[in-house]
């Protein structure tokens, strides 16, 4: 995926569907009434129970039913491509695969039959097709794609960013509060990189350890951030690509029990909820931000991680 833009990221902060559920979830339960913080973070596994391929590609369907794939090459090509067709046979999701260890992708557009592209580069940008499957998802949780590292969201127990979410958990009496707290450290500690993003690769990567320890970073960069410490408490959260007028951006989206998933770009001020651009929020005056925002119509979505 190209990154183009030169304006700031969009990402969303929202009320959350859940804290840890369930009562082996891994959770730590404050005494003083506070939100309950998830002490395990959930971790892909390329279990081997169920693979196909070549030599040179494997695919571990082991783990779809949680809403993932994991995928290795071995071969010599300097440049791999994935491609995920949805079960709608139009939308594609087009990955990098980087290195020969195990990557995890997400089956974002949920249960169905995907077909699975490995293609090789073979000169210039042209590629060949290497491995072709179909694969038959059914999910066990719809929210699975959404809770769980990927390549775009990666993040573990060891992360950096998960310390500091399970820190600003702790000190937040309730979801809402902790989800205030991520979006205005994240908006108050994180610079919009203008250099960056017009010299950003077409295969870039978020690495949301160096986004927190650099304190700067592209849009992909905030959204990869905030959706890997709102998923690392457990809530349900998107990785969205999409345009902003004629600005490639990226934002997030978060699930609501009351109304599902809610794609605006919204802030909670402590009181209620009003659309706004985070990273503008951070360097710009909020009213013109705001009235650029408007009803969310200048948004338009296209892929979603």
């Amino acid at each position: 995926m190209r990154i183009t833009i030169s304006a700031a990221v969009i990402i969303a902060a929202l009320f959350i569907f859940t804290a840890c559920g369930g009562s082996d979830s891994g959770k730590s339960s404050p005494s003083d009434g506070g939100r309950e913080t998830c002490t395990r973070v959930l971790s892909p596994s390329d279990d081997g129970a169920q693979t196909c391929g070549t030599d040179t590609v494997t695919i571990d369907t082991s783990n779809k039913a949680d809403g993932y794939i994991m995928v290795r090459y071995t071969g010599a090509a300097g440049k791999v491509k994935l491609q995920m067709t949805a079960p709608d046979s139009e939308t594609i999701f087009t990955y990098t695969i980087k290195n020969d260890n195990y990557q995890t992708f997400p089956v974002s557009a949920g249960s169905g039959t995907y077909r699975i592209d490995v293609l090789e580069n073979t000169t210039g940008s042209l590629y060949a097709l290497l491995y072709s499957t179909t694969i038959e998802i059914s999910l066990t949780d719809e929210f699975g794609p959404f809770l769980y590292p990927n390549q775009y969201v990666w993040f573990t127990k060891d992360s950096e960013a998960v310390s500091l979410a399970r820190k600003l958990s702790e000190e937040s009496s309730d979801d809402i509060g902790f989800v205030g707290k991520v979006y205005e450290y994240v908006i108050s500690n994180i610079e919009y990189d203008t250099a960056k993003a017009s010299n950003i690769s077409r295969d870039y990567i978020p690495d949301i350890d160096e986004t927190l320890g650099s304190g700067r970073g592209i849009c992909f960069d905030f959204a990869s951030l905030m959706t890997a410490m709102l998923r690392s408490q457990n809530i349900p959260s998107k990785l969205v690509v999409g345009y902003s007028g004629q600005a490639y951006h990226a934002w997030i989206s978060v699930y609501l029990s009351e109304q599902g998933w809610v794609d605006n770009i919204i802030e909670f001020d402590g009181k209620s909820w009003s659309l706004m651009d985070p990273t503008l929020a951070s360097s710009n005056d909020r009213k013109s931000v705001q009235k650029y925002i408007g009803d969310g119509s200048n948004y338009t979505v296209k892929y979603y991680y």
